[in-house]
């Protein structure tokens, strides 16, 4: 692979571009025109055809054995091949993109045959999920939520040796953009002595990085967690969305069900393990007196490289704001640095039991809060259960969505000497019940 200093495309659009940079390269599936979906890369403005690609003949060796896996309607058998193959795609679009490129002058003549503009096509969910499995890794969120159910003893016990989750539901993951229905279901109204049925009153969003699995193992063999990095294909955001009074009443014992089964949306385009190379760290220290991980949950490298620094942002777009032609609101603004565990000790923790893994599942994050009141992941926070309703720019207040609210989540990577990529977004309205 060439080395590109200054990592400048020939696709204009893609220099200083806030999201799809030449460093970026992340894969989604589209279509255009009522196509069959089929996947791309994101490049500037442009989306990259793969299949096009491919049948134009640009890719050889593994690179196209890559290429062909990712260019059909869902990424599950690109994200089987593993982390060799995906290198050798990253750096194969490296070399064709780059404003040096030896085929720059042969891939600008296809014209949008190769690069869709991004603006006329639609995004699809990048895989099919068989499973979804969400964490509880956000220590800031887990201890206010806990503050708020039981004062004396917001976190329980287990919560510092084990990487909490619980098994989600798979067939309503959906893409950004798409609308979210205000479920239905059972909650007990305060002072009530039996439950009533009807639209969730308290609908909230959550803050959460979504990680795509790549290749699964064995059952009945775990994963190490020395080599729990290389079973991850990828990083998107997501939004956990949430009936909170479902769920008050619904969750003992057995945690969520109906509260989050209804929708749950990620961000179309999955960002590379290798795109976010540059941007790993060292997991935060944990509080003094905190238990040290069991073995099977400790890697001296993964402490020293397994965190990421991506900023999180949260924005609300009422109905009343679209209207008035006014821009969303910035709600929150947080980062993956709150993540109690890494995502290798989710992924080594996930597995440890024999349950195997595929490639394709998705693990959501858990709300990742931060520890300032501008930081909090779910309007569950801010508002402190209702109590303190959140004012907004428009004259309007929110204790909890209101049907026609969005939720914006957006994400991006900053340091310095490195260009800058994000996430694109994850969007989604709030529609009636």
């Amino acid at each position: 692979m060439t080395v590109h200093n200054e990592q400048r495309s020939w696709v204009e659009s893609a220099n200083g571009h806030s999201d799809f940079p030449l460093a970026n390269l992340p894969l989604g599936v589209f279509s255009r025109d009522g196509d069959q979906p089929r996947g791309g890369v994101a490049i500037g403005d442009y989306i990259l055809d793969l299949r096009a690609a491919c049948e134009a003949g640009v890719f050889d060796g593994q690179a196209l054995e890559a290429a062909k896996a990712a260019s059909v309607s869902s990424l599950n058998a690109f994200f089987a091949l593993g982390a060799s193959a995906r290198k050798a795609l990253r750096g194969a679009l490296m070399d064709l993109l780059a404003e040096d490129s030896a085929q720059r002058e042969r891939l600008q003549g296809m014209g949008e045959s190769l690069l869709q503009p991004m603006n006329r096509c639609q995004m699809h969910l990048p895989a099919k999920v068989g499973d979804y499995t969400d964490f509880y890794v956000g220590i800031h969120h887990a201890n206010n939520v806990g503050l708020l159910f039981r004062p004396d003893n917001p976190l329980l016990p287990n919560y510092k040796y084990v990487p909490i989750g619980y098994h989600g539901r798979a067939s309503t993951v959906d893409v950004s953009g798409s609308t979210v229905k205000r479920p239905n279901g059972q909650t007990m109204p305060p002072g009530a002595t039996e439950p009533s049925f009807g639209p969730s009153k308290r609908l909230d969003h959550e803050l959460e990085l979504g990680i795509w699995i790549g290749q699964g193992n064995a059952r009945g063999e775990s994963i190490p967690i020395g080599e729990a990095s290389s079973h991850v294909a990828g990083f998107c955001l997501l939004n956990d969305w949430s009936a909170r009074d479902l769920q008050a009443w619904e969750y003992q014992p057995l945690g969520p069900f109906l509260s989050k089964s209804f929708a749950t949306s990620v961000s179309p385009w999955v960002i590379t393990p290798e795109a976010l190379e540059p941007f790993r760290c060292a997991q935060p220290a944990r509080a003094e007196g905190d238990p040290q991980p069991l073995p099977y949950l400790f890697d001296q490298q993964d402490q020293q490289q397994g965190a990421l620094d991506i900023e999180l942002e949260v924005l609300l777009l009422t109905e009343t704001m679209r209207d008035k032609g006014q821009p969303a609101q910035r709600i929150a603004l947080s980062s993956t640095k709150n993540m109690y565990w890494t995502v290798a000790q989710m992924v080594a923790h996930h597995s440890v039991n024999g349950c195997s893994l595929q490639p394709g599942d998705l693990f959501g994050s858990g709300t990742l809060s931060g520890s300032s009141a501008d930081s909090l992941g779910s309007l569950l926070e801010i508002t402190q259960g209702g109590k303190l309703p959140l004012e907004l720019p428009s004259g309007e207040t929110r204790t909890f969505l209101q049907d026609g609210d969005e939720i914006i989540l957006k994400a991006r990577c900053r340091r310095d000497g490195q260009a800058s990529i994000g996430f694109g977004e994850c969007r989604g309205r709030v529609m009636p019940a």
